[in-house]
Formats: C-alpha cells, structure tokens, sequence
C-alpha cells in the first residue's frame, strides 16, 4: 500500500491561506470540485472519488487513526471508468455511509500536497499530505506535515481528527446525505 503523512485544520482565513499556499508552491494551483462516496466496511474507509471537470473517478481504501495532528495514511486507489455503474454495486452491496463535496484547490510543495478545501455544509479547511516513498521514515513526515502547517500559520487549535464524512454526520447527527 501507498502511504503519506495527513493533518487537517479548520480553516479560519482561507484567503491568506490561499497566499502563504502559493508562496510555497512553485506552480498555479489545481482547483476543482469532487464528490466522495463513502461506504460502511469492516476496517478503513472506502470511498468512490468523482470531480466535476471529466478527470475520471476512483476508488479509494485507505486507513489512519483518527487523532489530532499527523498521522501516517496507507491506502490504494483504482480507477474507474463507470462511477454510476460501482456507486449503484456498492450502494446495493454495502450501506451508504455518506457524501462530501467539496472545492478543493491543491498547492504543490515538494513532496506536500497543500489542500485547501471549501466542503459544502462544514467550511473551510487545510489538509496536508506529505507522499512517502517506500524507504521514507513516517517521523520525518510528520515533522515536515508540521512545519509546512506552521509556515502557513495554522494554529495546534484549529486541527481536526477525523474525516469530513464524520464531521458532517455529527453535525447531522447521524448519516451525512
């Protein structure tokens, strides 16, 4: 499985955000919008990843604590060619567990992926992601998730420990729609 280093934060100033972001990326940024489906599974989190500009949808797996700060991430990811065709064959086959869309604008910086995110129903957020390769040592990574984090000026307060499909069921109190 692949592997990266996560942190999210709430974000409080998503314009200055938007500066700083740039300023540490060496390219424009990617901005687009996407939907994720998430399914109930044993372990993990299975989602079906679809984007609004004809860039072709995925699947994903991945697994990670839900914890405040860094934490590593291993997941895989599949394309897929028919998104109606595997959303209806999971959502007959497992329960729906949620959907989040959301703008997202990517910043490139190194090996971080700066994601700043407008997620409809809950706000603004930052969410790093530090791609690992095989022999890369995790502490590392977690030592640049928080040094880019304090670069872009996100404060130890705003962290978030779970996903935004539990966020929005919380604040649905139950299933997220």
């Amino acid at each position: 499985m692949a592997r990266n280093i996560e942190i999210k934060a709430r974000a409080r100033a998503f314009d200055d955000l938007r500066e700083r972001a740039a300023a540490l990326s060496d390219d424009a940024p990617l901005i687009f919008r996407q939907q994720d489906f998430f399914y109930d599974v044993p372990r993990g989190r299975l989602k079906l990843r679809q984007f609004d500009d004809g860039t072709p949808a995925e699947l994903i797996f991945y697994q990670r604590d839900d914890r405040d700060g860094p934490k590593a991430s291993y997941y895989t990811r599949s394309p897929v060619t028919n998104p109606d065709a595997m959303h209806a064959l999971l959502a007959t086959a497992l329960t729906t567990r949620g959907i989040v869309s959301k703008e997202r604008h990517v910043y490139l910086a190194g090996r971080t992926r700066i994601h700043l995110d407008r997620v409809d129903g809950l706000g603004d957020f930052v969410e790093l992601e530090v791609v690992l390769a095989p022999d890369d040592d995790e502490d590392a990574g977690e030592a640049e998730a928080h040094a880019v984090f304090s670069k872009l000026g996100v404060s130890q307060a705003d962290l978030v420990a779970v996903a935004y499909v539990d966020l929005l069921n919380d604040s649905l109190g139950g299933r997220a729609a």
